[in-house]
């Protein structure tokens, strides 16, 4: 009885081998992206100046408004209480 396919062992082998470095070839591609330099620095120069002048406009806090440090205190799920009503005589 005659199959539709007939591979021997080689032919099978052979087409192993060549998926295999078919794989392999596709997986090696590699993208490249470059930036220019001059456009991001331009731009990391532009980002640091807009932060201090933000710093420059904002009110200096002195000590005594500068709100304490407290420890920090783990949260809690707020729970229901019951509520009483007033009885009126």
């Amino acid at each position: 009885m005659r199959t539709l396919f007939s591979f021997t062992v080689l032919q099978a082998r052979t087409a192993g081998l060549a998926s295999l470095a078919a794989v392999l070839a596709a997986g090696c591609v590699t993208i490249n992206i470059y930036f220019p330099a001059a456009a991001a620095e331009k731009a990391a120069d532009r980002i640091i100046d807009e932060i201090y002048q933000l710093r420059k406009d904002a009110p200096a806090a002195t000590p005594a408004e500068t709100p304490a440090a407290k420890p920090a205190q783990p949260q809690s799920t707020p729970q229901s209480t019951p509520q009483s009503t007033p009885v009126s005589p």
